[in-house]
Parts: structure tokens; C-alpha cells; sequence
């Protein structure tokens, strides 16, 4: 399946940022891991959160894991790009100065957001490209949330309730790419940031 694109959002050349949302469980962090790995080129920003790290995440790689005073501190002296407290518990956010700076080197940025996030984005940054990453289906988002096993049985119900909200708001955003395999959605926005793979 191809992606749909809103009138006006093709661009030529590559994009400075782009940001890139969708329901939990959609695969926005295997997809990112994905571009990390095939289009190095590509500058992935790394979040800061409160919540503490699932098995097999690394500070400073997945996210930045940081105190809640720590995440006031950036908030309240200006240094977060975008925050939101996400699923009614943790805060999560991108930090400004290093997405600022690789644009001026000249890098292509990659935000991987979460919705309230993508629209403050738009407000401070209305020249990104805004992608939403959606499933197949809703049956396809429910097998992955619940095959993913890092959730209890109310956080799973809570997660589905916002994807619900989350789904809603596709028609937000610029392009629309189906997450229907990693493969083919990651070179699909490759193409629109305007990136090739490298190959060694």
C-alpha cells in the first residue's frame, strides 16, 4: 500500500525535520530504528522521559531517562522543543538545542512523537513534515499492543483508548504511510525526507 498524501504536502529535495506519529503500538520505534540503521544519514532525536526503561533500552540510544525534577527544569528554562505527560503518567519531550543544531549542520532530523507532541511541533515548527504512521487495521494495532507483553491488562485497555483518540487525528497530518511492513514504511519515508540507504 502506498501512502496518501494532502494536497500540497510533495516537496522536492530533502526536508529538514520531520516529524513522525501515530497510535501506541503502531511500530513508530521500530520503524525509527529502522531508518537509524539503513539511512544513517538521518538524525534521530532522542527523548527525554520519566518512565523508567523497558528490558533492553539503553539511556541515551531509546531515550534519555530523566528525573521527574530534571524534566521540570527543562521545561520551566525553555529547552524542550515539545512536551506532553502521555497515557496519564510520564512525561515525555525533545530536547531543542540538539534538533536546532543538526539543522543548522545541515542534517535531516527525524522526530518520533507522540500526537500532543506532533502539534505543539507545528506551532513552533509549521516547515516540518508531519507523517502519520498508521496500522493495517484496528485488529493489527490490537495484536501487536498485546503481543508486545510490556503492559498490564489496564494499561493495554488505557493504551487502546488513546489509540482510538490518536487514530482520529490522521487527517492532522501532511502524509499518511501504512505500517504495514517495517521494510516498505521505512523506505517510504525515506523517499519523502529525500534520503537514500547507504551501502557499505
Amino acid at each position: 500500500m502506498t501512502e496518501s498524501v494532502a494536497a500540497g504536502a510533495p516537496r522536492s529535495g530533502r526536508v529538514p525535520v520531520t516529524v513522525l506519529a501515530g497510535p501506541t503500538a503502531v511500530g513508530k520505534g521500530t520503524v525509527s530504528a529502522a531508518m537509524r540503521e539503513r539511512y544513517p544519514d538521518v538524525w534521530l532525536s532522542v527523548s527525554a522521559t520519566t518512565r523508567a526503561p523497558r528490558p533492553g533500552e539503553v539511556d541515551g540510544v531509546h531515550y534519555s531517562f530523566v528525573s521527574d525534577e530534571e524534566f521540570t527544569r527543562l521545561v520551566e528554562t525553555g529547552q524542550m522543543l515539545e512536551w506532553a505527560i502521555v497515557h496519564g503518567r510520564n512525561r515525555y519531550g525533545t530536547p531543542r538545542g540538539a534538533v536546532e543544531q543538526r539543522v543548522a549542520d545541515g542534517r535531516p532530523v527525524l522526530l518520533e512523537i507522540d500526537l500532543a507532541g506532533a502539534r505543539q511541533v507545528r506551532e513552533t515548527m509549521p516547515e516540518a513534515l508531519f507523517v502519520f504512521l498508521a496500522p493495517p487495521d484496528w485488529e493489527t494495532l490490537v495484536e501487536r499492543l498485546v503481543g508486545r507483553g510490556t503492559e498490564d491488562a489496564e494499561e493495554r485497555e488505557r493504551r487502546l483508548a488513546t489509540a482510538r483518540v490518536e487514530l482520529a487525528a490522521e487527517s492532522e497530518f501532511d502524509v499518511t504511510i501504512v505500517n504495514d511492513t517495517v521494510a516498505d514504511a521505512t523506505d517510504r519515508l525515506a523517499a519523502l525526507i529525500g534520503v537514500a540507504p547507504q551501502h557499505v
